[in-house]
């Protein structure tokens, strides 16, 4: 049996949505964020981190948002291109990046104050304008990749794990001053992820507000 826990619109929204996506038997268990449950003795044993989201397989704990979606991914045929060939490296390459190199710019716009002297208002606006700011071309690669391949999902012809951390990165972006719905490929790519059975799914039961990307 698998279990997630999670919490609404936090970085659990993409193993969500593949676990929706693979129609495999699985649990959630919310976290309760509000009253600090996933810094409680109990949760950092299952993530030292004490970030959401953990996966727990057959009794054993699993964290970071990409090497669960890899793991959902190896354990389910069709969502990743077969070991053995470029297909699987670029695949590996796109998760990593958008894990590695997108998420981690989108971390410093919503938390910038981790990154000054504490109580540095004016230090801590600056970051989140330019960690805005680098994301944009972020952004601009991945329209470029949809350009390159002309597929209607991330990866190409085929919807992959590669799908729900792509659009749950794309909506995070939904309030900057040019969000990824503004590029045309982009913006068509996520209203085809919005509209499958399991993206609606999944929105409804975690009661996201408009705009959802």
């Amino acid at each position: 049996m698998l279990e997630l826990h999670y919490y609404p619109s936090n970085a659990s929204f993409a193993p969500h949505l593949l676990l929706e996506e693979m129609q495999l038997p699985y649990t959630l268990r919310k976290v309760n964020r509000e009253a600090g449950e996933h810094k409680s003795a109990a949760y950092l044993k299952l993530n030292p981190n004490g970030l959401i989201p953990v996966l727990i397989d057959d009794g054993e704990p699993l964290y970071e948002t990409a090497a669960i979606l890899m793991h959902l991914a190896d354990k389910t045929p069709g969502f990743a291109p077969p070991l053995g060939n470029m297909a699987r490296a670029h695949y590996l390459k796109w998760m990593v990046w958008m894990t590695n190199t997108l998420q981690a710019m989108l971390i410093h716009y919503f938390y910038p104050e981790r990154m000054v002297r504490e109580g540095d208002a004016e230090a801590a606006a600056v970051v989140k304008s330019r960690a805005e700011a680098q994301v944009g071309p972020m952004l601009d690669q991945m329209e470029a990749e949809l350009a390159r391949h002309g597929g209607p999902w991330f990866g190409g012809a085929s919807y992959s794990a590669l799908d729900p951390l792509a659009f749950m990165l794309c909506r995070w972006t939904r309030m900057h001053a040019h969000p990824a719905r503004a590029r045309p490929l982009l913006g068509a790519y996520l209203a085809r992820v919005l509209a499958r059975p399991a993206t609606q799914a999944v929105v409804a039961r975690e009661a996201l507000p408009e705009p959802i990307y």
